[in-house]
């Protein structure tokens, strides 16, 4: 399956639109990370614990548009956007959504 942030694949037309998808991941935060965090905020550089949250709950909140584009007989989904919010008590939770529109090339 085709995705892409953009509105078109070139030389791939659309022949039918399917509609709006989504994938919607909400993750925990963890105490050991925050604490590993922390300190990586006191001393600089990157927060590799981090990152691999927002990796996975990225990979699979894609996993799931496609899985629900797929289930419409899309072959591509275009226009796709990721947002990233934090929700929960003190922002304890991470939610990672994509939105695009599923289509038949």
């Amino acid at each position: 399956m085709l995705v892409s942030t953009t509105s078109l694949i070139e030389g791939r037309p659309v022949q039918r639109y399917l509609g709006v998808v989504t994938g919607e991941v909400i993750l925990g935060a963890n105490i050991v990370r925050d604490i590993f965090a922390s300190i990586t905020d006191i001393f600089g550089g990157r927060s590799g614990k981090y990152e691999e949250v927002l990796s996975r709950g990225r990979e699979q909140a894609l996993q799931e548009l496609e899985a629900k584009a797929h289930a419409l007989g899309a072959n591509a989904v275009i226009g796709v956007d990721i947002d990233y919010e934090t929700i929960g008590a003190r922002g304890s939770m991470l939610m990672v959504s994509v939105s695009g529109t599923a289509v038949v090339l």
